[in-house]
């Protein structure tokens, strides 16, 4: 059996890390962002590093790059 050249897809973000990423995307602050979603700034903090584990992309462009070319 050939063994395949793709990579595995990476495991799923979360509705919640969706939309954090998408806030970033945004341009808001970790504090924005808290206040529009009703949570703290280190939960914020929290959902970026679970998205930077299930994502390989050294800046925050690049997750946000990473993630719109997996949307379209």
């Amino acid at each position: 059996m050939p063994v395949s050249s793709r990579p595995p897809n990476p495991p799923a973000l979360s509705h919640r890390e969706r939309q954090v990423l998408a806030h970033i995307a945004a341009g808001l602050s970790h504090k924005q962002i808290a206040r529009r979603l009703g949570i703290s700034v280190h939960t914020v903090s929290t959902y970026l590093r679970r998205i930077r584990s299930k994502r390989t992309a050294p800046t925050v462009a690049h997750l946000i790059h990473l993630n719109h070319t997996e949307n379209c």
